[in-house]
Parts: C-alpha cells; structure tokens; sequence
C-alpha cells in the first residue's frame, strides 16, 4: 500500500477539490493511458486494486505507471463514540483527484490490451474515467 514514509502534519484538514488538473493533464511517459473525469478522493487501496488488475490483464508485459500519490491522511473516529474530544486517529491515505488528471499511463502493450486492461482498472475506481491515447507525431 503507498503512504508516505514522513509528513509534515499527523492529521489534515478535509477540503474541497475545486476546478481542473492543470499538471499532470497529458500523457508524459506511456502510449496509453486513464484520466479522470470528475473530482474525487481515491485512497491507497483502490489505486493498488486498480494497479493489480492492470499488471494481471497485461500478464505482466509492458510498463506501467501510476502518476498518484495518496498522501492526505484521513482521520475516523471510533464506532459508537460519543461527539467531541477531538479528532480522531489517522486511518487511511487518500489523494484528491482532480477532473483531467492522468492517474495511470501504460506502454509495450497493443491498443486492444491497452483498453481492455484500463477499463477493469476503471472499474476499481469511484470515479468517471477516460482512455487516452498519444497522437503519434
């Protein structure tokens, strides 16, 4: 699972996602790969379930790539805990998302296998997703 080896601040503030992806917008090392629709909190479980289901479909050929860190840190609280004393304790890592970022970017791998393999990963994910593709120059 990805998480940060040391961070600044134990616990972080929830936030809003506002507006577009300006870095991480296009393809930078992969032929093909999955950009995100719509804003969005992923956590470090899903991008790994995503990961996996990519690596399995391409029997492990090609390269892949996951362009997301999860490296905000969400806080619960016990169940049943009554209301005040504090935040609670940090229990998983998530990464805001959003609309327009490229998440996961492949290549060696044929354009069927490509698609096929980004969408069972697509399906791991609470977002909207898009394949994306490089114009070849």
């Amino acid at each position: 699972m990805m998480q940060p080896k040391k961070t600044k601040f134990r616990k972080a503030h929830k936030g809003r996602i506002h507006g577009v992806a300006s870095s991480g917008a296009t393809l930078s090392f992969g032929q093909f790969g999955l950009k995100a629709m719509e804003p969005e909190r992923v956590t470090a479980r899903q991008i790994e379930a995503a990961r996996r289901a990519l690596t399995r479909h391409m029997k492990r050929a090609g390269r892949v790539w996951i362009r997301v860190f999860p490296d905000v840190p969400v806080s619960k609280k016990p169940a049943e805990v009554r209301m005040g004393s504090g935040k609670g304790s940090p229990e998983l890592w998530v990464v805001r998302i959003k609309p327009g970022r490229v998440m996961f970017e492949i290549d060696g791998v044929s354009v069927n296998i490509a698609k096929e393999a980004l969408s069972l990963a697509a399906a791991k994910l609470p977002i909207k997703t898009r394949f994306v593709e490089r114009i070849a120059e």
